[in-house]
């Protein structure tokens, strides 16, 4: 029997979706503003978050509920290798490191794949179906705004292993309709699929205050540049 948990999530987290979308960095974003520096420190966010999630999905890969929603083709963390050793070098794993939002994130998905091995369905449906749906889109914007060419800097975007996105996310969807879950459990889902959103909220947020921080060391620059030629 369907418990037609994708379109329950979908409507069930409609506002956070909103509230992510609307944080300062993402509409910046979306408008074609984009900082490099802020960009590739989201990247190396995104692969600590997107490792431990594909950790524990693999760990629980034959769990009763997991095993539904196990598509190894949907996997980031490879992609996210090759765009983090783009902007950073071959050396980038002596770069980067999680920030505080990230960790608080990655522990959330820890805790739960030991105490609640179900709840790694919110998590993996917030991020994966959102890449999905809106990654071509969003690989655009980054392509025009840091001038990059091909997959350069964008590999995170380009699902090698799913050549039809529309086709994969109705078999996602199907396959969410059809884990065996309860009614309590389906509440549990949707309203993890909120804290997902509300963690992936406070790592853009703390981009954004990077993000301001940077527009006003430019300002303040280019005004004390301005002075001088004045003086």
């Amino acid at each position: 029997m369907s418990t037609n948990l994708a379109q329950k999530l979908r409507e069930g987290t409609t506002k956070a979706h909103s509230m992510a979308e609307n944080v300062s960095f993402v509409k910046s974003f979306l408008g074609g503003v984009v900082d490099k520096k802020s960009y590739r420190t989201l990247i190396a966010n995104l692969f600590f978050v997107y490792t431990a999630l594909e950790e524990e999905i693999e760990k629980n890969k034959n769990h009763s509920v997991i095993r539904f929603i196990y598509f190894p083709e949907l996997n980031r963390a490879l992609s996210l290798k090759q765009d983090l050793e783009y902007y950073y070098g071959s050396n980038w794993e002596q770069q980067v490191y999680p920030s505080l939002a990230t960790k608080i994130y990655i522990d959330r998905i820890r805790n739960i794949s030991v105490n609640q091995t179900e709840l790694l369905i919110a998590h993996a449906y917030t991020r994966y179906m959102g890449d999905l749906s809106g990654g071509q889109i969003l690989k655009r914007i980054a392509q025009t705004a840091m001038n990059l060419s091909s997959h350069q800097g964008t590999a995170f975007y380009h699902f090698e292993n799913i050549k039809d996105d529309k086709k994969f996310k109705v078999m996602y969807r199907r396959a969410l309709d059809n884990v065996p879950i309860n009614q309590i459990q389906v509440k549990n889902i949707i309203a993890e699929a909120n804290i997902a959103f509300n963690l992936n909220m406070k790592v853009f947020q703390e981009l954004n205050s990077n993000f301001i921080k940077i527009m006003g060391m430019l300002l303040l620059s280019a005004i004390t540049s301005l002075r001088k030629k004045i003086i």
